[in-house]
């Protein structure tokens, strides 16, 4: 598709900067609910997005009309929203980058959207097996969902960037609800995300994660003890430590947020403008967001402004170290954008945005973590968690979980709440594992609400008196 004759028709109508994305995504959902597979889903979209800066204001408009006549009438409109705009809002810069030309890609073998759907089905199947064979607990109610989606986009600007990129991705989720008479009932969404093509699947290890869920809910149900409220230490597993970093670290790290442009749709920041430095945590917590990671769910090399991705180095020695930054807050604050834009679609504006956001791996074993603690808790899991709009309260509620005693992992225990500030979390950090693992997520930000891939993760960390209680 020839874009750039739309740009210059832009710049032809008065932008001083204009940028044109090409956006396709082609995905294929196989549903397997209680053991009986539903008729195959497949979803296309396939339209552009326009921006341009008139007058310091800027417009954006999309359409999925590829005809010259609709791309023309969707440049229009966002050079005339800017129009409108302009004088009634602050000036719009941009940072200075440097123009590129690119082409990249996730590695693959198979397409995701090309496997026979029979293929599909009959994994899901054996997921749905490695459930219901568990011991301890019935599982009547099972949503297994599998497939994968390829996303191509075509990128330039005004000032010469040309990006074109591929990316499949294999992609699913399952939701288990676990019952046992007289104990009640657990619920556990899992979710499962990795750039590449269908062989990623094997990788994954499906059936393994099902398998492991469903004993960990049943043991869950047929042993788990209330807690009594009161200080612990706690250990947490990575997928504790990647949400608590994505939620109290990523999310108000991001400048857009930050500046207030969120406000009044996801949430402000307990940071400000002029934070960075500011002491948050212990030395122990360093977090960062990294979009280059290799399989990643959130793997890109370059934002949705043509800007080459890297590592971005949040929180450093419990310092806030850096934000997340789009071309426009990179040059609000003096800085270079670390390349943070992305759009969920062809008909979303790129926002500020993670990737794969988690904590860097320290030095220590999870058995000697464990070992440090007389009197603890050990969550493995969570079940479900809440921040409040400035990303400062936050609240954890474990899933799979332990007692400690005198170093040793001991009797379950059901549904442990952590309740505290950002910093009180982050402060209480005295030791981190070196057992990094990650997990897929989809991450809601903006208005209308983008949902975009992401990876949370971390290591294992341990936590010096933390008031817990259970629910």
């Amino acid at each position: 598709m020839d874009l750039q004759w739309l740009l210059d028709c832009l710049l032809r109508e008065g932008a001083g900067y204009a940028e044109v994305r090409s956006q396709r995504k082609v995905g294929m959902e196989i549903v397997l609910k209680n053991g009986m597979a539903e008729p195959p889903e497949y979803v296309e979209a396939h339209g552009i997005a326009v921006r341009a800066i008139v007058d310091g204001a800027l417009g954006f408009a999309s359409t999925n009309m590829l005809t010259r006549d609709g791309m023309r009438e969707a440049g229009f409109r966002a050079a005339r929203s800017a129009k409108a705009l302009s004088g009634s809002c602050k000036k719009v810069s941009l940072s200075s980058e440097k123009a590129v030309k690119a082409e990249w890609k996730a590695d693959y073998r198979t397409l995701p959207t090309a496997v026979e759907p029979s293929e599909a089905i009959e994994l899901l199947e054996s997921i749905d097996a490695s459930i219901t064979g568990v011991k301890g607990a019935r599982f009547p109610n099972r949503l297994l969902v599998l497939g994968g989606s390829v996303e191509e986009k075509d990128y330039i600007n005004s000032e010469g960037t040309e990006v074109r990129s591929l990316v499949p991705r294999v992609e699913g989720y399952f939701i288990i609800t676990a019952y046992e008479g007289g104990k009640g009932s657990l619920q556990r969404i899992v979710q499962l995300g990795e750039s590449g093509g269908w062989e990623r699947a094997g990788i994954i290890s499906p059936e393994a994660i099902a398998r492991e869920e469903a004993e960990a809910m049943a043991r869950m149900l047929r042993d788990g003890r209330a807690l009594s409220p009161g200080k612990y230490d706690v250990v947490v597993g990575g997928e504790v430590t990647g949400i608590i970093s994505h939620e109290a670290c990523g999310h108000p790290q991001e400048a857009d947020r930050i500046m207030g442009r969120e406000a009044a749709q996801a949430g402000e920041s307990y940071l400000k403008p002029g934070m960075l430095g500011r002491e948050i945590g212990s030395a122990a917590v360093n977090i960062s967001d990294d979009p280059t990671l290799p399989a990643s769910y959130g793997f890109y090399l370059y934002d949705d402004e043509g800007v080459p991705a890297r590592r971005k180095a949040l929180i450093r020695d419990g310092r806030v170290n850096e934000f997340l930054h789009s071309r426009e807050t990179a040059y609000d604050f003096g800085v270079s954008s670390n390349a943070s834009m992305r759009a969920s679609s062809y008909a979303r504006e790129p926002i500020v945005r993670m990737s794969n956001t988690f904590m860097e791996p320290g030095d220590y074993t999870l058995e000697e973590m464990i070992e440090g603690v007389g009197r603890g808790v050990y969550i493995k899991s969570f079940q479900e968690w809440n921040i409040d709009d400035i990303r400062w309260n936050n609240r954890y509620v474990g899933l799979e979980a332990y007692m400690i005693v005198g170093g040793e992992v001991r009797d379950p225990v059901r549904a442990p709440v952590i309740e505290a500030t950002t910093e009180v979390i982050f402060s209480s950090v005295d030791a981190v594992g070196r057992d990094l693992m990650f997990k897929a997520a989809t991450c809601g930000k903006g208005q209308p609400e983008q949902g975009v891939p992401v990876w949370t993760g971390g290591p294992s960390m341990r936590m010096r008196g933390i008031h817990l209680r259970g629910r």
